[in-house]
């Protein structure tokens, strides 16, 4: 089966009471496009993130709002920011890496929130059952393209919630010679 490859650049998800000390209380986000999953959208606001050794300004908040604020970033963005974030699951963030945001309203300090998400691939749960996977397999994609590939230790997400579509970040993009359009994997079990 054949699955849309998306590149994930990097972006912060925020927490509502992250959000009003970023931008003022009672803020809400200005709808920027929607995302390919479901109820998911990039806005118009942007934070800087701020490490020990440099800044990214830009860097654009997703919403809705989530429980927790969680930032995804590359290894290369990591280097940049001087900081040394995990590589793991979106929304696993004990113990990692800290950050300080700054929005046009304030500033704040995470002691932990930062990491760089494994690769993964989002599938309702009708492709699932079809192709036989449950949530968390690990599976491999098969890249065809410039650099042809195959991404191995791909974590399925499976949820009625989601559309099927493989996230990678900007490093393994530019490492498969992937751009933004029209590019799929194949699914290898």
């Amino acid at each position: 089966m054949k699955i849309p490859i998306e590149i994930s650049a990097r972006h912060v998800h925020l927490s509502k009471k992250d959000l009003d000390g970023l931008f003022g209380d009672g803020f809400k986000l200005t709808k920027h496009k929607n995302l390919s999953q479901p109820e998911q959208f990039a806005s118009k606001q942007t934070v800087s993130l701020v490490g020990s050794k440099g800044k990214i300004d830009k860097v654009r908040v997703l919403g809705p709002c989530r429980q927790q604020t969680q930032i995804e970033v590359s290894k290369t963005d990591a280097r940049e920011l001087g900081v040394k974030p995990p590589v793991r699951k979106s929304g696993n963030l004990a113990g990692s890496a800290g950050i300080k945001i700054i929005g046009p309203k304030g500033e704040i300090k995470l002691a932990e929130g930062l990491i760089v998400a494994l690769r993964h691939v989002h599938l309702d749960q009708k492709t699932a059952d079809k192709l036989g996977l449950k949530n968390n397999d690990k599976i491999k994609i098969d890249v065809d393209g410039v650099r042809d590939l195959i991404f191995e230790n791909v974590i399925t997400r499976v949820s009625n919630k989601y559309l099927p579509a493989m996230h990678i970040d900007t490093d393994e993009a530019n490492a498969a010679s992937i751009d933004k359009k029209n590019c799929f994997g194949k699914i290898i079990i």
